[in-house]
């Protein structure tokens, strides 16, 4: 059972969203060793990574959603 959610979350942490963003964390990470980061990254890795854990927040709510079975009245 524990297989199957390490191969689920393996699964998913090689989309392509996520190649990207962990792709673009291990930039920034060289560029503040080297302390070479220019303005224009620090804007352009900001909204990725904001687009990224919003988009992650947005599913974790709508999961949340669909569980709760809208007992609203």
């Amino acid at each position: 059972m524990h297989n199957e959610t390490i191969i689920k979350r393996l699964g998913n942490l090689l989309s392509v969203k996520s190649l990207v963003t962990l792709a673009l964390t291990v930039v920034f990470a060289v560029m503040t060793v080297r302390q070479a980061i220019s303005q224009d990254f620090m804007t352009i890795y900001a909204v990725i990574i904001a687009f990224y854990f919003g988009s992650q927040s947005q599913k974790v709510q709508d999961v949340l959603d669909s569980a709760g079975g809208g007992g609203n009245g």
